[in-house]
């Protein structure tokens, strides 16, 4: 069915929508119930109903690793395209998730293998390994690389996602003193670890004060925040459970 040749690149993520919909891909789809909902004609498509055709990925400003996704969809079945956006990154759309990892992309099912970061504006290497058999993870060049980035000097923090499976994603994230990350929840168990500084780590409930060496864990989808006390330097782990 689709037989357009789309662009690697149409500018902003609402200029590629703008640019994706001169295309034809005129739907506009979200998730429910495990399938595909065309807001407009309210067709569901299931995973076997369509397939991805491109995906566009788009960095916020603040933090390279929290990332809006783009998904240019067709379906063959109904004649139709159209186009989902999606978070990516710590805290992206669970169900959005799940739908995607269900999906074969242009007609070819998605397997695991070696998978390593896109190339982005602000990370343009696109080189680092984010899952393999075995992943070397050096927490110091991370550490040092965060903080060499033009992020750091213009926002209050900035992160680097250092492992991603369909099941653990982690996280080393950089804060300057009193930068907060607003209250919010994890779909999965994380622990924090801090490799230096000082930060207070706080649901409805509890708050705790963590040092350099100190790690704590927490269940999943429980609101909380993290401040920086002075400059601070931790690693996040967020495991999900299964399918």
């Amino acid at each position: 069915m689709n037989d357009t040749i789309l662009k690697e690149s149409y500018g902003t993520l609402s200029e590629t929508i703008n640019g994706l919909i001169a295309d034809g891909y005129t739907q506009d789809f979200n998730i429910k119930d495990e399938c595909f909902v065309c807001n407009k004609t309210k067709v569901s498509l299931s995973p076997k109903d369509f397939q991805i055709d491109k995906v566009y990925r788009f960095e916020g400003s603040s933090d390279p690793d929290c990332q809006s996704i783009l998904y240019a969809i067709s379906s063959k079945i109904h004649a139709m395209k159209g186009t989902l956006v999606n978070a990516y990154g710590i805290y992206s759309n669970a169900e959005t998730s799940k739908m995607i990892e269900k999906l074969e992309t242009n007609g070819t099912e998605n397997t695991t293998g070696n998978k390593s970061n896109e190339a982005t504006a602000l990370r343009p290497e696109g080189e680092r390994v984010l899952n393999a058999p075995l992943v070397e993870m050096d927490l110091n060049k991370f550490m040092e690389q965060i903080k060499n980035e033009s992020t750091w000097e213009t926002s209050d923090r900035n992160s680097i996602t250092i492992f991603k499976s369909e099941s653990i994603t982690m996280v080393l994230i950089a804060l300057h003193p009193n930068a907060e990350m607003k209250p919010h929840k994890a779909n999965g168990l994380l622990s924090v670890q801090v490799l230096y500084g000082k930060i207070e780590f706080s649901t409805d409930a509890q708050s705790s004060t963590l040092h350099a060496g100190q790690m704590i864990a927490l269940q999943e989808n429980i609101t909380h925040s993290v401040r920086a006390v002075i400059e601070s330097c931790f690693l996040l782990t967020i495991a999900k459970y299964g399918k």
